[in-house]
């Protein structure tokens, strides 16, 4: 599905690397983070509470600092909580140690763990017009609702790759517009540019295009990617402003609203919510069993 050039490549390999570079410095620097409220602190405090949020991890399981993952997954509810508490101990002059003990004692202070896969959804999820890949005729179904702009939406363009690789007749994986758009300024018309580069058979080639280059979504950019993979620009121009498309794409977010999406990217497995990693050493059990399961229906239906 990689359609860039090598030039296009390593153009957009540097400017990730840029990006990485100043946001591994700015967290470790900032002193004021979103929706962090220091105010009241005394500068000591608040230097406190900036060397505990830069050295606590995130319980999320994002593997972050608690200061960086507020930098870099704003939407993130463990580290706003973590952060909420902590500050709050200390603005009413509580030590580091009692600030820390009460962030952890919290209920963001570990991950609820859920099942491996909720129970099938009261309403199937609706996939007739949205992209897919893989056989029309695979047993098993993957919806994935994601964010161009989101970092973990990223990562698990390589994850949902190696397992498209590992079944390649028996999955296929449908792609729903998810954009977090109070967090992600760029998600929005990034949704509506995959669904319009759709429009002319190419959806994947701009997906892996603004996958590649999540850190640095814009209009401008979008627009030279689509130029870079051959795409009819007078028509992209049209259907970039186009409100059927942005309605398509209010679509797809009211669809995983029904089906209680509330962070991306987030896997439906033959409609059950997936809740773990998706590695696949994480997933393949999980995909082994429903495929037992559905040859075990097969065969019973075969006897009656």
């Amino acid at each position: 599905m990689r359609l860039l050039s090598g030039n296009s490549r390593r153009i957009v390999g540097l400017c990730l690397l840029g990006a990485a570079l100043l946001f591994a410095q700015e967290w470790q620097t900032a002193t004021d983070l979103p929706a962090v409220d220091m105010s009241g602190l005394t500068p000591a405090q608040k230097d406190k509470a900036l060397k505990r949020l830069r050295g606590q991890e995130c319980t999320c399981g994002c593997g972050m600092k608690l200061a960086e993952c507020r930098i870099k997954d704003p939407a993130c509810a463990y580290s706003t909580g973590l952060a909420k508490v902590m500050v709050d101990a200390l603005r009413k002059g509580k030590s580091e140690t009692e600030a820390l003990a009460e962030a952890k004692a919290s209920k963001y202070g570990h991950v609820v763990q859920h099942k491996l896969l909720d129970d099938p959804v009261a309403t199937p999820i609706p996939t007739a017009n949205s992209p897919m890949t893989g056989p029309a005729d695979a047993p098993i179904t993957l919806v994935e609702f994601s964010d161009f702009q989101c970092p973990y939406c990223y990562k698990a363009v390589a994850q949902l790759n190696t397992i498209l690789k590992a079944y390649p007749t028996q999955v296929k994986l449908v792609f729903k517009q998810f954009p977090l758009v109070d967090s992600h300024p760029a998600a929005a018309i990034s949704a509506v540019a995959a669904l319009a580069a759709n429009q002319q058979g190419k959806f994947w080639q701009m997906h892996d295009a603004m996958f590649s280059g999540h850190g640095n979504l814009s209009r401008k950019s979008i627009m030279d990617w689509a130029t870079v993979i051959g795409l009819d620009m007078k028509r992209f121009a049209a259907d970039l402003d186009s409100q059927e498309l942005k309605k398509a794409v209010l679509k797809d977010m009211q669809d995983g609203n029904d089906a209680g999406v509330d962070a991306t990217p987030t896997v439906f497995i033959d409609g059950q919510r997936y809740n773990g990693a998706l590695a696949l050493e994480a997933i393949k059990p999980v995909i082994e069993a429903e495929l037992k399961k559905l040859a075990a229906q097969g065969a019973g239906k075969g006897k009656g």
